[in-house]
Formats: structure tokens, C-alpha cells, sequence
């Protein structure tokens, strides 16, 4: 099984709008991410799931539609930045087809470390940006395939 961790865009400051939605740079950034994408088809999910915040939701519809792809989204609970990955990680046990996830740090880093190292205390990877970390595998064997981030784009 595929699976895409993506860090959501970058979103306002909650003094500036509270809820936090995505900025100006943020659509910016989650257009150009789907447009790298929909022209290689590396990244294509049979469903996304984004966490209840207004940003990681932005991020998840932004993206399905700048990819072309009219798949669930499902705003899934323990997606939260200090939510438990290990609740993920039971989600994902038995699926077969590649899920996409739209969440935020810690969170996101932490699953990408229990998947791939075995570990969540502390994380190997820190996602501060918009980027994506494709994995591979399934149950307790996981192996990051590629990272990618929109900052590599000319």
C-alpha cells in the first residue's frame, strides 16, 4: 500500500483570522504542488483524509481538485497535531489502495517515524512546510519511498 503524508499549506495566524485558514501563499503552494504532480500522476490517492482543522482541509480539497481526482475526502478524527499516531497507524492496518493524509506537525512526523523507525518519542522526520513523504508497506513494515517538497521546484 502507498501512503502520502502531507503537511497542510501555509495558513494564517490565529490573531490575524482564528480557525487559521490557508493564506494567499498557502493556495499558492498547494497549486503548484498539484500542478507537479498531475503532470508526473505520481500522487494518486484512492482517498484523502484531513484532520477537522479549517487549514488541513483547505490543503486536502485544494489539492484533490489541482490533481484532478474526485476521491473521498474524509476529515478523520486523531489527525491533530498532538494526536496519537498510533490511532493512524491502526486505521491503516488492512487497507489495500493508496491514502493520502493532510495533517500538521507534530503529528505527521511522528507517524512517518513509527511507520518507518518503529518510534514516535522522537520523531526522525519534521515536516515544517507544505511537502508530501510517500511510504510504502503495510502493518509494521514501512519504507519511505521519496520527499518531496514545492521548495525544489524552479
Amino acid at each position: 500500500m502507498e501512503l502520502f503524508l502531507i503537511r497542510h499549506a501555509h495558513a494564517v495566524d490565529e490573531e490575524e483570522i482564528p480557525g487559521r485558514p490557508l493564506s494567499d501563499q498557502g493556495r499558492k503552494q498547494v497549486r503548484r504542488l498539484a500542478k507537479f504532480f498531475a503532470a508526473n500522476g505520481v500522487l494518486r490517492p484512492a482517498e484523502i483524509w484531513h484532520s477537522s482543522l479549517l487549514r488541513s482541509g483547505e490543503t486536502a480539497r485544494l489539492l484533490a481538485r489541482g490533481l484532478g481526482l474526485g476521491v473521498p475526502l474524509i476529515e478523520m478524527p486523531g489527525l491533530e497535531p498532538e494526536d496519537q499516531p498510533a490511532v493512524t497507524v491502526r486505521r491503516l492496518k488492512g487497507l489495500s489502495e493508496a491514502v493520502a493524509i493532510v495533517g500538521h506537525e507534530p503529528h505527521l512526523g511522528a507517524l512517518a517515524s513509527l511507520l518507518a523507525g518503529g518510534r514516535a518519542a522522537k520523531p526522525l522526520f519534521v515536516v515544517r512546510k507544505v511537502a508530501v513523504i510517500a511510504l510504502e508497506g503495510s502493518g509494521t513494515r514501512w519504507r519511505v519511498r521519496w520527499h518531496f517538497s514545492p521548495e525544489l521546484l524552479a
